[in-house]
């Protein structure tokens, strides 16, 4: 915890304009339940922890990121790591395609 993102990821963000280096990683605590209208898991495994963190009526606020793409039939963000700079380089596509997905939700009122 705490650390920022793989060097791979920060540079191929970097490509496209966005800056991750102040980005660092944290557990999610028991007050984020009730802090945030949404908690969005990266993949269905993450997506279960937060489930059994969760208390049921928090349950509606989870879901997963990927179910917002419009471009990608899939609904986990892969692991990068084995998938050379070209992985990195679509995980950021996915990422930014889920991104605008959500954004159009939220602009609609969900």
């Amino acid at each position: 915890m705490g650390e920022s993102p793989d060097p791979r990821t920060r540079e191929a963000a970097l490509r496209r304009g966005i800056d991750l280096s102040g980005l660092r990683a944290r557990k999610v605590v028991p007050e984020d339940f009730e802090r945030f209208d949404l908690l969005l898991a990266m993949d269905r495994d993450n997506l279960d922890i937060l489930k059994r963190s969760a208390r049921p009526e928090y349950h509606a606020k989870l879901g997963l990121f990927m179910s917002y793409a419009s471009r990608f039939d899939t609904d986990e963000m892969p692991d990068p790591y084995y998938g050379g700079e070209r992985g990195f380089e679509l995980v950021l596509d996915m990422a930014e395609d889920a991104a605008h997905g959500l954004i159009e939700t939220l602009q609609r009122g969900r």
